[in-house]
């Protein structure tokens, strides 16, 4: 999606950010899950990284296909 200016919109560029924490966050979530790293976190058995990263790959992936510049 192109502004008006014919400059590429700026939700690309934070989808694509947000779609790349997602996807370190994930790993580093999954990282800790596999490895079994001792919880010092009274909900770290939650998996918080795991659930934030899959989120902000969804965000990121909606955003960026979203609003990927394209010419109408």
């Amino acid at each position: 999606m192109y502004t008006e200016q014919g400059g590429i919109s700026i939700w690309f560029f934070i989808g694509a950010l947000m779609l790349v924490y997602g996807i370190l966050i994930f790993a580093s979530g999954v990282f800790e899950l596999l490895t079994g790293v001792p919880q010092t976190v009274i909900l770290g058995g939650l998996h918080a990284a795991v659930w934030w990263g899959a989120l902000l790959i969804v965000f990121g992936g909606i955003a960026s296909y979203r609003f990927y510049p394209r010419k109408s």
